[in-house]
C-alpha cells in the first residue's frame, strides 16, 4: 500500500500557495491554461501501468468522467468559458485477464459525437464554436446588438446544416459535456441544453440521443417503421409541444436514479412558460411504474439557470434561485445570465409524482449548483413524510459563473456603497455577519433596512468588527466572504416553513456525493472537494484547483446542530478552518478521536478532480469502500504555465487515476499511470461490471467518418463556403 505523504512527527507542514491568485480578468484565461487546456488526442482502450494493489471489487468495472473540451484554444474567438466545448469522456476500465486472473487497467478517452461536434468537423471554414459562449451571455458589457448577432449566427448555422451539402444535421444543440449516469441498461452523457446522449461502455462510443423511450442506434429503420405502423411508439420528451418541442427536451445534467425503485427523475428548464417541467422514467420492464414526461411545475415565473435538484424517496425539491438565464434580460439592460442578490431563493417541494402540489419556501439569495443528498423525516409511527431534508453546496454569490469566463463578477445589488469609503456604517447583505439585534432575521427579511441606513457616524465601513478603510481592503474582504459551504435545509411540510438552514462546516466544499445505495436516504457520510491553499471564495475568482478531498460525517454534525442550532443562514456547526482540520488530523495520527471531518491532502503540486465512491460490498459498512479520482502533477507544466505538446508521446504530460481508502481517508491503495493527461473536468460515475454486462443491445454507433470526408464541389458548395466564412 502507498501512504499519503505526512510530515515528520511533531513537525507542522506549511503549504505555500502553489498557484498565484490575481483579480479577474487575467491576461491569460485561467480556465484554458495549464491542465485546464483542452486535449485533442483520443485513445481507444489502451493498457496502463500501475503501482499498489487494485481492489478486487473494481474488476470488470469502469470509472468515466465527463468534461468540456473545446476543439482547440485557437477556435474560441474573443469569448471563452470553462463550461463551453463538446463533451469528452475519459475512462479507466478494469478488465480481468482470463489467463492470469489479474486486473489490468486500460485508459480510453473519446469525444461525445454530438450533432454540433460532427457538424464542426465537416465545416472547415468555421473558426469559432457554433453555439454562443456562456461568456457572451454572462458579460454585462455586451449589448443587445452583439448578443443578438451571436444568437442569430447560431440559428443561421443550424438552418444551413439542413441544406444540401451538409454531412450532419444539427437537430439537438446539446454538447453533452457535463455528467454521465446509468439507467435501465444505458450510460447517458448529459448537459442542460438537450436530451441525454447514450454512450456504450467500456469503449465510450456514442450511440445516439435518448428521448425518454429509446436511443438512436438501438433499433433498425425497419423496426422503427414497424412500431409506427403498429402504433406501439412510446411517449417521448417534448412530444406534442409544437415549435417548442426542442426546448422541452432540455434535461438537467444531474438526473437522479432511485437506488430502490430504479426510476430516473429529471427536470427540464427552458425560456418559455411553463419554465420548468418534470419527468420520471421507470425501468422499461417495470410495468408497475407509470412514465411521467414533461409535467409542468407551477409557481416559477421566469427562465432560470438551474443545474441540479433534490430528490428524496417520496418528494422532489426544485430550486428557483435568483440566477436568471433569459434572453429577454437584454431588453431590460441586463445580460441573459444575471444574478440578483436582492431577490429571494425559492425551494419548491412536492410529492414525487404530483408537481401540482408544490409548496414554495423562501429564504436568502444564494446560488446552488450541486446537491449532495435529500431524504424524508417522519413523526414516530407515521408513514407520511412530515419534512424533507436536503444537503447542498451553497454559494453566497454567482462568482463562479463569471470567473469561469475570465471576467470580474458584477457588484451585487445593494451590497456595496457607491464609493469605497463612506462616512457611514452600512449593513452589507450577503457578506456581513450580523450583530445580536439582527441575528434572528435573514437578509431577505431585513431588505428594508438596506434602503435607508440610519447611521452616519464613522469615516470607515465596519464589517465583522473590522475597519475597512481602502478599496483594496474592501475587495479582499468580499473575496474572503464569497463562500461555498455544505448546507443543511429542513423543509417542514406541516408548517410550510424552513425549520433549519445552516452550514455543517465552514470549510470550502463542492462536487458532493454519497454512497450510491444511500442516495435518497439519511446517509451518514458525504464526500467532496476542498482546498488548503485558499478559500473557494478566492479560488472561484481565479481557477479552482482541488488539493484536498473531504469526508464529512453529516449525520453527527446535523445532530449537533439540532441540539445547539447555529445562527440561521449565516451560522455553522463546525467552525474550524481547513488548516485547523489538517493540523488536528496530523496530531491525531493514532486515531483516538472520532473526527467528523476527515481530509485527504494531495502532495505538493498535485491536484485532484471530483471523486466517486465505490462500495467494497453491498452489505459492508457505509464508508467501507474506495474513492476514485484523476490526479495531475503540475510540476509537469512548462515555465509559462502551459502543458507540453500533447502530440509528442515522449514529452506530453500525463495524469493518474488514484484509488484511496474511503474509510481512513489516508491510504493510497493504487495509482494507475495513464498514457496522457486528463484535463480538469466536471462529473463522473462508477459503472460496476453488472451494469456494463447488462447494457442494451446496440445496432449502430455514431462515427466521424462521414463528417471527415472531403466536401463536394460545385456552385452551391462554393456559395455555402462563402456564407460559412462570413459567419466565422
Amino acid at each position: 500500500m502507498l501512504e499519503a505523504p505526512l510530515p515528520l512527527a511533531g513537525q507542522k507542514r506549511k503549504r505555500a500557495t502553489s498557484h498565484a491568485l490575481f483579480p479577474t480578468p487575467l491576461p491569460r484565461h485561467p480556465y484554458l491554461t495549464g491542465n485546464f487546456a483542452p486535449i485533442q488526442q483520443t485513445l481507444p482502450l489502451t493498457p496502463c501501468t500501475y503501482t499498489g494493489t487494485i481492489p478486487e471489487e473494481l474488476a470488470n468495472g469502469e470509472y468515466v468522467r465527463n468534461g468540456s473540451n473545446p476543439v482547440s484554444n485557437d477556435d474560441l474567438g474573443r469569448d471563452a468559458h470553462w463550461f463551453d466545448g463538446d463533451g469528452m469522456l475519459a475512462g479507466v476500465s478494469f478488465p480481468v485477464n482470463q489467463d492470469n486472473g489479474r486486473i489490468e487497467p486500460e485508459f480510453v478517452n473519446q469525444y461525445v459525437l454530438t450533432d454540433l461536434y460532427l457538424n464542426t468537423l465537416s465545416s472547415p471554414h468555421l473558426r469559432i464554436p457554433i453555439l454562443p459562449s456562456i461568456a457572451t451571455l454572462v458579460n454585462p458589457l455586451y449589448n443587445l446588438l452583439y448578443v443578438g448577432f451571436r444568437v442569430m449566427r447560431t440559428i443561421l448555422l443550424v438552418i444551413l446544416s439542413f441544406l444540401p451539402g451538409s454531412k450532419q444535421k444539427i437537430e439537438k444543440i446539446s454538447v453533452a459535456n457535463t455528467n454521465i449516469v446509468f439507467h435501465d441498461g444505458r450510460a447517458l452523457a448529459t448537459c442542460e441544453s438537450g436530451p441525454p446522449m447514450r454512450i456504450q461502455l467500456p469503449g465510450l462510443e456514442t450511440v445516439g440521443w435518448f428521448n425518454g423511450s429509446s436511443a438512436e442506434g438501438e433499433k433498425t429503420e425497419e423496426q422503427k417503421e414497424m412500431e409506427k405502423k403498429a402504433k406501439e411508439v412510446e411517449e417521448v420528451l417534448g412530444q406534442d409541444a409544437g415549435l417548442l418541442g426542442w426546448m422541452r427536451e432540455w434535461t438537467t445534467a444531474h438526473p437522479k436514479i432511485d437506488p430502490v425503485t430504479k426510476e430516473m427523475l429529471m427536470f427540464h428548464s427552458s425560456f418559455a412558460p411553463p419554465y420548468v417541467q418534470y419527468s420520471i422514467v421507470p425501468q422499461q420492464q417495470d410495468t408497475s411504474m407509470q412514465k411521467l414526461l414533461n409535467a409542468p411545475v407551477p409557481g416559477i415565473h421566469g427562465a432560470k439557470m438551474m443545474h441540479d435538484f433534490g430528490v428524496s424517496s417520496t418528494h422532489t425539491v426544485i430550486m428557483d434561485l435568483p440566477l436568471s438565464l433569459d434572453p429577454m434580460n437584454q431588453l431590460k439592460g441586463e445580460p441573459p445570465v444575471a444574478y440578483n442578490s436582492s431577490q429571494p431563493s425559492r425551494f419548491g417541494v412536492f410529492p414525487r409524482r404530483d408537481p401540482k402540489q408544490v409548496k414554495w419556501f423562501e429564504t436568502d439569495a444564494c446560488c446552488i449548483f450541486h446537491t449532495a443528498n435529500s431524504w424524508d423525516s417522519h413523526f414516530e409511527g407515521s408513514i407520511e413524510a412530515t419534512s424533507v431534508n436536503m444537503l447542498a453546496c451553497r454559494l453566497t454569490s454567482a462568482t463562479l459563473v463569471f470567473a469561469a469566463g475570465n471576467m470580474a463578477p458584477p457588484t451585487p445589488r445593494k451590497a456595496l456603497p457607491p464609493t469605497p469609503v463612506l462616512k457611514q456604517k452600512k449593513r452589507m447583505p450577503f457578506f456581513s455577519k450580523y450583530g445580536p439585534d439582527e441575528e434572528e432575521a435573514t437578509v431577505y427579511e431585513r431588505a428594508s433596512l438596506l434602503e435607508s441606513p440610519s447611521e452616519e457616524k464613522d469615516t470607515f465601513i465596519v464589517l465583522n468588527g473590522q475597519e475597512i478603510e481602502t478599496e483594496e481592503d474592501l475587495k479582499a474582504h468580499l473575496w474572503d466572504e464569497d463562500q461555498c459551504r455544505l448546507y443543511y435545509y429542513n423543509f417542514d411540510l406541516v408548517t410550510g416553513q424552513i425549520a433549519q438552514q445552516w452550514a455543517l462546516t465552514t470549510i470550502p466544499f463542492e462536487f458532493p456525493s454519497v454512497r450510491p445505495d444511500k442516495e435518497m436516504a439519511d446517509a451518514r457520510y458525504v464526500y467532496g472537494c476542498s482546498t488548503s491553499t485558499t478559500s473557494f471564495g478566492s479560488a472561484l475568482g481565479k481557477a479552482t484547483k482541488i488539493d484536498v478531498l473531504v469526508k464529512i460525517d453529516v449525520k453527527t454534525l446535523i445532530a449537533r446542530g439540532m441540539e445547539r442550532p447555529p445562527r440561521s443562514v449565516t451560522g455553522a456547526v463546525d467552525t474550524r478552518s481547513m488548516e485547523d482540520i489538517l493540523e488536528t488530523q496530523r496530531s491525531n495520527a493514532s486515531g483516538d478521536e472520532d473526527e467528523t471531518i476527515q481530509a485527504f491532502q494531495l502532495p505538493e503540486g498535485w491536484f485532484a478532480q471530483e471523486p466517486r465512491f465505490v462500495p467494497a460490498s453491498s452489505n459492508s459498512a457505509e464508508d467501507d469502500g474506495f474513492l476514485l479520482f484523476y490526479a495531475f502533477n503540475e510540476a509537469q507544466l512548462l515555465s509559462n504555465g502551459d502543458v507540453p505538446d500533447d502530440k509528442n508521446s515522449d514529452l506530453r504530460a500525463t495524469s493518474e487515476l488514484w484509488i484511496v481508502n474511503a474509510r481512513d481517508m489516508a491510504t493510497v491503495l493504487a495509482r494507475v499511470q495513464l498514457p496522457q493527461r486528463v484535463p480538469y473536468g466536471l462529473h463522473g460515475s462508477w459503472f460496476p461490471a453488472e451494469q456494463i454486462e447488462g447494457q442494451r443491445d446496440v445496432v449502430d454507433v455514431r462515427s466521424t467518418l462521414k463528417a471527415s470526408e472531403g466536401r463536394e464541389k460545385g456552385v452551391w458548395m462554393g456559395l455555402r463556403g462563402m456564407v460559412e466564412k462570413a459567419l466565422g
